[in-house]
């Protein structure tokens, strides 16, 4: 009986220390942007959208300076803790390639609504909801792409399963499976093996759906959009395998991989000739008439 007791004793010792480890490292604090397009010049419309149990999204809806209606569109996905702030140095270079944009805060991030906890489960979520918002305004809805930082490239390939209208999806620094990157965070922080299982099955459970159902590795390769993978080498947060996995699982045919020497997890904007590819690869696939490469 006492062993039993002892048994349970540490079982609920774990919960607790779990709780609280993992609490203490995903929290998130609901910082606002404190920059906007104006910055540079650029005109942009404050909106609020609706998501996934019933709440709002606050995002900037940023028309393209020539024919709108015609024009493509792309969403622009922050990372973990950050806004869409994050997303001003890519405003600033891809509105001269004559695109609409729409930049969002996330669940749970910047100015939009709180939902519990965020996950990259959500952040797919939200990134669907905002191509919805896109697709009822007056552009082409044949033209939609998506652009996703670290774990916002991560949902936003989940995301074109939730969204077929997306067409084009760049990643940067995007994990390929949830439980690499949170496992590298763990260990990073010197976490024992044990408590990282209970840490990752507690985190599951708090998501409501199995990692592998929603893994950017296990949905690459389903679907028909057209993806360009960017991984900087020297990442020590979404490690460079990442990348790799990512290429691998998606469908030749589908893929365009830049792996860029010397550069981590926030700089691969500075590679010479970053904003050229990017709108190359956009603008090929927007002139397609199929989602192949």
């Amino acid at each position: 009986m006492n062993y039993f007791l002892l048994i349970i004793s540490i079982l609920v010792l774990l919960l607790l220390i779990t709780r609280i480890l993992n609490a203490k490292m995903w929290a998130i604090k609901l910082k606002p942007h404190t920059e906007t397009p104006e910055k540079f010049g650029i005109t942009f419309e404050e909106v609020r959208f609706p998501t996934e149990n019933k709440r709002s999204l606050y995002g900037w809806w940023i028309p393209a300076k020539h024919q709108p209606e015609t024009s493509a569109t792309l969403i622009l996905v922050h990372g973990w803790n950050r806004n869409l702030g994050r997303m001003l140095r890519y405003i600033q270079h891809l509105h001269p390639f004559n695109y609409n944009l729409l930049a969002f805060d996330a669940r749970h991030h910047g100015s939009s609504d709180a939902d519990g906890h965020a996950s990259m489960y959500k952040f797919a979520q939200d990134t669907a909801a905002a191509v919805k918002y896109a697709s009822s305004r007056q552009i082409d809805p044949h033209k939609i792409g998506v652009l996703g930082l670290s774990i916002g490239g991560a949902g936003s390939i989940y995301a074109t399963a939730l969204a077929p209208l997306i067409k084009a999806v760049v990643t940067v620094g995007a994990p390929a499976h949830p439980v690499d990157v949170m496992e590298h965070t763990f260990r990073h922080k010197h976490i024992p093996g044990p408590l990282i299982w209970f840490m990752l099955k507690q985190i599951e459970r708090r998501i409501g759906i199995k990692y592998e159902l929603f893994a950017p590795m296990n949905n690459i390769g389903k679907s028909d959009s057209a993806f360009f993978i960017i991984q900087g080498v020297e990442d020590n947060v979404v490690l460079a395998d990442q990348g790799e996995k990512l290429k691998n699982a998606a469908r030749p045919e589908n893929i365009k991989y830049w792996a860029i020497p010397g550069r981590g997890h926030s700089d691969c904007h500075h590679e010479p000739g970053f904003w050229d590819k990017l709108n190359e690869f956009y603008q090929t696939q927007f002139e397609k008439g199929s989602k192949t490469l």
